[in-house]
Order: structure tokens, then sequence, then C-alpha cells
């Protein structure tokens, strides 16, 4: 007789040893708590024993002992501080664009609430260590069993049932499945960190070069309005020339045409320094708008130290977030190669359940005063609780394969790593050198503009003298143009080299300082989260402004 449907007068003598006798202390139930303790106390023991899978180790990049051009004159390899590298530059405009940038831009909100993702991930795996399933389950049901049952002779055809139980799962980590894969997910969790500094690395570059960049099309738009009005200074003469009739009209037109094609190069830049401020606008987390006042109007670009720090190679492997976010993806990884491994052995498990379980007899509906009311006494305590075990041996090979998979992932992650390392290396010679020649480029290209200019000078003398023709003053005109616009450029193309240079070597993020987690995320992030669910007032407290 199944004891989910007797009548609870009507016990066998297998209900009644589970349950005991009223009042008794003996009975296997009463021994429950301690045989719980005895196998948690077990379990316990037995998931410090044995940890599958390769023990990570963090792998050796070559790098070189010292920069290409550490002997030129204005690099050394000093260890640099390079966590407010923008202040070499002394423009109070620069320093207070990337606080800003900092403060406001979007992509590094999105870095800092990635972080939070990965912690919460992460706690989702260190609960895994705990029992897996812990359920509270009830239920009362009325039963009508049909006159036509061949069984309804035998029992009540009208009974109520009642039972409340708590049932328990808890998944063994006798192998180390769960010790890997919070392994792997404290890996996960500081790539996102480097992920964050690698985009405070990148977003500090951002604004500094688009900074330059303005500053370079504003004093190229200066030069270019400059050009104009000596090229309608040449205008004039020839006009004057022509009307006297010492010159043919050609000459008039030529000048014509050569202060349309430099009236035609403003527009152009003006084009693009407006695309650059929209940009820098983007950066600070702003939308497109009229950039004055945090410019304070047109300004000098800014102008490079004549020495830098730039320390050694090797340091790159500590201060690159990229590189820090590859290794770390790799120990991630290589933990995954563990918790696949443990799938090919047999998963050890505590199941049980406790509760109480009741039935009566009824002509009437359910109710409480049907019988049921004892639902709780002692007498309808009921319980067991057991090993388990499940070893999943016909898989048609798909655990070996899983496992291969796993460790080809690695294997790729690992050879990524050492490719990051190679790009940073590659990166950070190039803007040395693009930084070292840029300034041997100005240099000529500064002595050029001062032939030009004075060319320009000495062909208007001659030409309006009647000692050359207009060929020669035109041709000096148009290299002028050419010479000082270059010049402009390459003296911006100093500064966006030395902002890719620090770039390079990873600096800016430094200024974080130690956070704790809810730091990465700004208040009005904070704020909305804590609307939408209240489980994130805990993780995320109220500042006091906010309280």
């Amino acid at each position: 007789m199944s004891p989910m449907i007797a009548r609870k007068n009507r016990l066998t003598s297998a209900d009644r040893d589970l349950r005991g006798p009223r009042g008794s202390t003996g009975g296997p139930n009463r021994r429950l708590p301690t045989c719980l303790i005895g196998l948690i106390a077990l379990a316990s023991f037995v998931t410090s024993c044995t940890t599958l899978g390769p023990d990570y180790k963090k792998p050796e990049a070559e790098v070189s002992q010292q920069w290409i051009d550490i002997d030129a004159p204005r690099v050394n390899s000093v260890p640099a501080d390079l966590a407010d590298w923008w202040a070499v530059f002394n423009d109070p405009v620069l320093n207070s664009l990337v606080e800003m940038a900092y403060t406001q831009n979007l992509t590094l909100r999105i870095a800092g609430l990635r972080i939070l993702e990965a912690r919460a991930n992460l706690g989702i795996a260190v609960g895994s260590k705990y029992p897996q399933v812990q359920q509270i389950n009830g239920n009362a049901t009325r039963v009508e069993i049909s006159d036509n049952d061949p069984g309804s002779k035998l029992v009540d055809r009208h009974f109520n049932s009642a039972e409340a139980t708590f049932d328990l799962a808890w998944e063994i980590d006798f192998w180390g499945r769960f010790r890997r894969a919070i392994e792997s997910a404290e890996a996960q969790f500081d790539a996102s960190v480097a992920d964050y500094d690698d985009v405070m690395v990148a977003l500090a570059s951002e604004v500094a070069r688009a900074y330059v960049l303005i500053r370079t099309f504003e004093e190229r738009l200066a030069l270019a309005e400059q050009n104009v009005v000596t090229q309608e200074r040449a205008l004039r003469i020839a006009d004057v020339k022509f009307r006297n009739g010492a010159v043919t009209e050609l000459d008039v037109q030529q000048a014509r045409a050569i202060l349309a094609n430099t009236e035609a190069l403003i527009p152009v830049l003006e084009t693009g320094l407006r695309q650059v401020k929209n940009a820098l606008a983007v950066l600070l987390g702003l939308t497109p708008r009229d950039m004055s006042d945090l410019l304070q109007g047109p300004a000098p670009i800014p102008v490079a130290p004549f020495e830098v720090s730039t320390g050694v190679p090797a340091e790159l492997l500590r201060r690159r977030p990229d590189v820090r976010r590859a290794e770390r993806f790799l120990a991630a990884q290589s933990a995954q190669i563990g918790v696949s491994i443990t799938d090919l052995y047999p998963r050890f498990s505590l199941v049980g359940s406790v509760g109480f379980r009741t039935s009566d007899s009824s002509e009437t509906s359910f109710t409480m005063d049907s019988g049921l009311s004892d639902l709780f006494d002692s007498d309808s305590a009921t319980g067991f609780l057991g090993p388990f075990f499940s070893w999943n041996i016909f898989n048609y090979g798909r655990i070996k394969n899983n496992i291969r998979v796993q460790d080809a992932r690695f294997q790729q992650l690992l050879i990524n790593y050492q490719n990051t390392v190679l790009t940073a290396l590659a990166e950070t010679e190039n803007a040395i050198v693009a930084y070292l020649r840029s300034h041997e480029q100005a240099k000529f290209l500064g002595e050029s503009v001062k032939a030009a200019q004075r060319s320009v000078q000495l062909s208007l003398i001659q030409y309006r003298e009647g000692t050359t023709d207009f060929d020669r003053v035109l041709n000096t005109l148009t290299f002028l143009v050419e010479q000082q616009d270059k010049f402009t450029a390459t003296t911006g193309d100093i500064a966006t080299n030395l902002v890719a240079m620090y770039k390079a070597l990873g600096g800016g993020w430094q200024v974080r300082g130690e956070r704790k987690i809810e730091d990465y995320v700004p208040e009005e992030d904070k704020q909305q989260l804590r609307a939408r669910t209240k489980y994130w007032r805990k993780v995320l407290p109220a500042s006091a402004e906010t309280q």
C-alpha cells in the first residue's frame, strides 16, 4: 500500500520505522542531522583532494632589452611615470578635456558595467561550490478514485493529501570542476578590469589626438587666410600693370586662379575642423555642438617636450592593459580545460529531502478540518538522505573532443598573447621613430618656409619693378602655400606621434588608482541599476550625496 495514498491510521511498519514512535528520540529521522553533518564534512574533505586539468603558468614573452632608437637625443630609458602623460604639453585646456572624458565617455561607462557583469559571473561560479538545489516544495490535493478502478475496493476512494518538503542536491566538487570554473571566472574578471584600463588608455590618446588636430586645423586655416591676403596683393599688382599696359591679361587671370585655389582650401579645412570637433564631442559624451566654451578659442599647437622617457621594453608586459587582458583570457581558458576533463569522471552528489506528509479520507472537499491539520506533527515527518552518482560513459567521443576544443582554444589564446606582445613592441617602436623623424621633417620644412616667404617678397618686388615675369611670382606663391601647410601639419604630427607613443607605452589608466568594484560605475548608472532591481543595493550602495 503506497504511503502517498494510505490513511495515516494505516501506516505500514516501514513507515513507522522511518518516522519513529511519537515522542521518541530514536529512529532514523532523528539521526538525519548527524548523518548530514558527517556527509558534509566528508564532502568538504574530498573537494580539497583532487583538481584535474593543467595548472596555469604565465607564459614567457620575448622582448628586446632596449628600444631601437634609445640612443637618439630626444628619448631615454629612464622609467617613466605615464599616469597623466598629457600634462607634458602644459596645456590646461587639454588637461580639462581628458578629465571630462574620463568622467563622461560612454564607452568607458560600458567597460565599467562589464566589470560588474564579470563580478556577478564570478559570484555565480563561487555559488556552485555549495548545494545547487535547495527547494521548499508543498502541495495539497483532493483525490477522487473512479468506482470502476479495480483497486478502488481496497483503498479509500475519496481522500485528501498534503506535503511540505525541503529538497537538497549537492554535487561534490570531487575532481575540481567547480574550483576550475571559479579560477576561470576570476581570470575573466581580471580581464574585464584590464579591458577598462585599455579603454582609458585609448580614450586619453584619442582626446589628445583630437585636440592636437583641432589646433592644427586652426593654424592651417589662419595660414590659408594669410596667403589669401598675400595673393590678393599680387592680383592688385598684376591688375595695375595690366591697366597700364605693362603686361597682358594673362598675368591677371593667373593671379585670380591661384587666389581662388587658395580660397578653395579654406572650406576643406573648415570641414575637417568641424568633423574633429564633433568627434571630440562624442569622446566627451556630448552631442555635436559648438565647442568654443570648452576649447576657449583658438590656440597654438601643443608643444612636445625636448626629451621623453620611454622606460624599457619589458615594462610593457605589466603596463599595457591589452597585454594583461590577453594573458588573463589565457588563464581563464586554461581553467576551462580542467572543467572539460572532469566530464570524463563520475559525479558524486548528496541528495536528500526532509519534510512532512499526511493524508486522510474525507467525503468532503479539502479543508484543514478534514483530517490534515496535523501536517506538521512529529508523526508526519518524513525524509531521506543519501549519496548519488552519475557517469556519462557512452558519449561517443563528445567529452574527449570537447577537451580538444578547449585545449585548441587555449593554444590560440597563447599565440594571441604572444602576438599581442609583438604588436605592442612594434607599435611602440613605430611611434618612437615617427616622433623622432617628424622632428627632423619639421626642421627642414621650417627652413623651407622661411626661404619660400623670402622668395615671395623678392618675386613681388621684382615683378612690380618689371625685372621678372609673373610666372616667377606664381611659382613662389604656390610653393609658399604648400610648404606652410606641410610645415603646420608636420608640427601637429610631432604632437600626435608623441600621443601615439604614450598610448603604445600603455599610459593613462594609472590615474584611476585602487578602486572598489562600485567605483568603476558612475553614480548615474548606479541609480538606474538600483531603481530597476533591488538586488544591486548591497553591491552598489548609494553615496552620501544621493541618500
